[in-house]
């Protein structure tokens, strides 16, 4: 269910704001995506699941709460990231 280490390094590579960056807003809530869409997949197939459900419910808000920051620090960034990631906000 969770996303590889491989993949966990790209999605950082990709999102990170400097060179030795893993804890970026941006890339916190690049990762809790990636994390989502494979949780979301599995819930679609094992719908009873419900231990795994309330796992996707904590990191749905944790990214609401990251966003939510990265909205008040700087709006540009947020903007870019959203659009990046493909969320509805």
């Amino acid at each position: 269910m969770a996303i590889s280490q491989e993949r966990k390094n790209e999605i950082i590579n990709e999102y990170k704001v400097h060179d030795n960056d893993t804890g970026s807003p941006e890339v916190q809530i690049a990762v809790l995506t990636a994390e989502i869409t494979t949780l979301n997949d599995h819930l679609r197939v094992h719908k009873k699941d419900h231990h795994s459900r309330r796992g996707l419910f904590k990191m749905v808000g944790k990214r609401r709460n990251l966003l939510t920051y990265l909205r008040k620090k700087d709006v540009t960034r947020y903007r870019e990231l959203i659009k990046k990631l493909g969320l509805r906000r």
